[in-house]
């Protein structure tokens, strides 16, 4: 069980979900066969996309990288396993906006053949940050508890922010996902393993590992796993199952009763979040010099024959784990990526598996049914009472449908975490999250033409300045060259020979002056006889 002695704390808002998660929890993880193609695309993670170091007709190997990180905030692409690359195109993808986009295609060999390997696993102690970043850095890690925020970012606070806490987020709060349940409960000691390395890089002095109260299971797992470690400076916290605990604001709510700042990080209070899942992922990738190519993914809903947890490739296509699972029942009417309070609707289910995926969702007739038709607001306020974010979701609704983005802004619309819970409660049916991200998107993509324009503005005016400066340095070289030349000129030395002749120029005119004053005076003495 989890320490009941640490001091919680509560968040504003949030839910009681009905809970659906033994229906998964059944059977242990399983590793899915391997498929036919894998599809990868080149972004799976918050950041710019990668850039490909493949082409088509090139034989690959597990591990080997497919595309390079292009900025700081990226994660390189590996081969899930061995073969050859088959394609390169845009191939549908799992995003809300249903469109392609530009993605990899390995056809396996069957032979899952890795690169080469250092053939001993690091001592972690020996290891600095720096060092310990770069390998999370190059193994491609990401975080997996939905954001695919990547970790080598998120370990680098900077000097300026001293971390004294890790929180590892083991609370999955969402109905029906159980991957990280799964994870903890059969994997503690590689979570714990992870945590080890995660401090060590951060710096922390402590780490608190939220698990959720109705998964006394997990908690007991990562217990014995610290004590067998013999880790003195972490805690296992036992947290009310509450909607959405597992939001990163809202768990460092429960488990220190600090608020981390708007438009602010976790850094900034000195405490920093990791999924267990990325904990596990981490020490793969330090220790043992494995690449994220796979992850566990949750298979659940109504309308799938067998819901259970599955260790699955990278790119491997969301309909292979259905039919793994026991395909589609009849009444098999939505499938989601992820949750039913956060994910979104795939409209195929030839989308692969990336990063991002911890759960599949197959809902049935009678679950869409009972969602009836957006109505108009009736301005109850329902929606404010539950916001953990303490908005007034109503107030973003109209000014994101009438897309006023700059009031939408006013009323902190990226503070809103997306988590669903305005919906849930909202009478009239309206899928506020929706009009949300709708807003997010819309600024985002101003944003973007906003900084192109000033970039090329900027431009501009560098180019004006550089051709002004370039012409009054021109002008400044003739100036002083003219200088220069006024100046040699005044020192010259007189030319003899011009001077002789000025000086029997002047001779002549004098001696002429002469005669002529001696003809007047005897003029004048003649005329006075």
């Amino acid at each position: 069980m989890g320490d009941t002695r640490h001091n919680l704390h509560r968040f504003f808002g949030g839910l009681v979900l009905d809970g659906h998660k033994s229906e998964s929890t059944t059977l242990p993880i399983t590793r899915l066969p391997m498929p036919d193609r894998l599809i990868l695309p080149l972004r799976e993670h918050i950041g710019e996309e990668d850039k490909l170091v493949v082409g088509p007709g090139d034989a690959v190997l597990k591990g080997q990288v497919l595309a390079q990180a292009t900025d700081y905030v990226s994660a390189p692409l590996h081969a899930p396993t061995s073969g050859s690359v088959i394609d390169i195109g845009d191939y549908p993808v799992p995003h809300p906006s249903g469109l392609n986009a530009p993605c990899v295609v390995i056809q396996p060999d069957g032979d899952d053949r890795w690169i080469e390997l250092p053939s001993q696993e690091t001592s972690v102690e020996a290891l600095t940050p720096e060092e310990i970043r770069r390998r999370v850095r190059r193994a491609g890690v990401v975080g997996l508890g939905g954001a695919a925020f990547p970790t080598a970012v998120k370990l680098n606070p900077g000097p300026n922010k001293p971390i004294h806490t890790l929180v590892l987020n083991g609370a999955e709060c969402e109905p029906y996902i159980t991957c990280d349940q799964m994870l903890m409960r059969e994997r503690a000691t590689e979570v714990v393993a992870g945590m080890r390395i995660l401090m060590r890089a951060l710096g922390a002095q402590q780490a608190l590992i939220g698990v959720e109260d109705n998964n006394p299971s997990s908690a007991q797992a990562l217990e014995q796993a610290l004590a067998d470690a013999g880790e003195r400076d972490a805690r296992v916290v036992s947290v009310p199952t509450r909607y959405p605990t597992g939001g990163e604001r809202q768990l460092i709510k429960v488990l220190t009763g600090k608020e981390v700042p708007a438009n602010g990080l976790p850094a900034n209070i000195g405490i920093v979040c990791q999924n267990v899942a990325t904990a596990a992922a981490v020490y793969h990738a330090v220790v043992k010099h494995f690449p994220l190519v796979s992850r566990v993914i949750t298979v659940a809903g109504a309308g799938v024959g067998q819901p259970r947890n599955l260790e699955v490739l990278l790119g491997t296509p969301v309909a292979d784990l259905i039919e793994f699972c026991g395909g589609y029942k009849a009444d098999a009417s939505r499938l989601l990526m992820g949750g039913p309070m956060m994910g979104f609707s795939l409209g195929t289910d030839q989308v692969p598996v990336i990063k991002a995926t911890n759960c599949l969702l197959v809902q049935n007739r009678s679950e869409i049914a009972s969602e009836n038709g957006e109505l108009p607001c009736i301005r109850c306020g329902e929606c404010a009472k539950v916001c953990p974010a303490q908005l007034l979701p109503q107030q973003l609704y109209w000014y994101a449908r009438a897309r006023d983005l700059e009031k939408v802004q006013d009323y902190n619309l990226f503070d809103c975490i997306e988590c669903g819970c305005c919906a849930h409660v909202c009478p009239a049916h309206i899928p506020l999250v929706q009009y949300y991200r709708y807003a997010k998107t819309e600024i985002w993509a101003m944003e973007k033409e906003r900084r192109k324009s000033d970039l090329a503005r900027r431009r501009h005016e560098a180019r004006q300045l550089r051709i002004e400066q370039e012409k009054a340095e021109r002008e400044e070289r003739m100036r002083r060259k003219k200088e220069a030349l006024g100046r040699v000129g005044a020192a010259e030395p007189e030319d003899p020979k011009k001077a002789a002749i000025a000086a029997a120029v002047e001779r002549a005119k004098a001696k002429a002056a002469a005669r002529k004053a001696g003809i007047n005076i005897n003029s004048e003495q003649d005329g006075g006889a």
